[in-house]
């Protein structure tokens, strides 16, 4: 596999994925974003994908925010995977919350409580299970930009 598009085929040894149990302090959230970062380093060096900068500022917020509605939300600790799936990384978080998490409208006057929605759009997908134990927070970030998104940035 070349390095020049992360929307192509795995590797014969994909699917590449890191897990970690946090117990909720505040250091652990800089570990979840430290691992996000050192995962992406590898699906570079190992996977000879293509991350782009914006993925990887993306996946790092992700984790951050679904780490942090965790430990704000869910007596315990938290479950972090993050893995490499086909054109994007996954991130799941599981937690011992029995609510699921509400995505309120944005309004730009509030303060606080924009995680979901920031989340959501940052990533391709978003899903959140029931477990018996509490829920399964899921989500899809795309490697590299969109094409069309890029050119639409560029200034003219």
């Amino acid at each position: 596999m070349n390095g020049e598009a992360g929307a192509g085929r795995l590797p014969a040894d994909a699917p590449f994925k890191v897990s970690a149990a946090f117990e909720g302090s505040t250091h652990d959230i800089a570990r979840a974003r430290e691992l996000a970062r050192t995962f992406l380093g590898q699906v570079r060096s190992t996977h000879g994908l293509r991350v782009s900068d914006r993925a990887s500022g993306a996946v790092q917020l992700v984790v951050s925010e679904l780490v942090t509605n965790a430990f704000k939300y869910a007596p315990g600790p938290c479950l972090l995977d993050i893995e490499l799936l086909e054109g994007g990384i996954q991130v799941t978080v599981w937690d011992s919350a029995l609510d699921l998490p509400v995505r309120r409208e944005p309004e730009p006057g509030r303060v606080g409580q924009h995680g979901l929605e920031i989340v959501t759009a940052l990533s391709r997908s978003f899903t959140v299970h029931r477990q018996s134990v509490g829920k399964r927070v899921v989500t899809t970030v795309p490697l590299v930009d969109d094409p069309a998104d890029s050119a639409a940035d560029r200034p003219p």
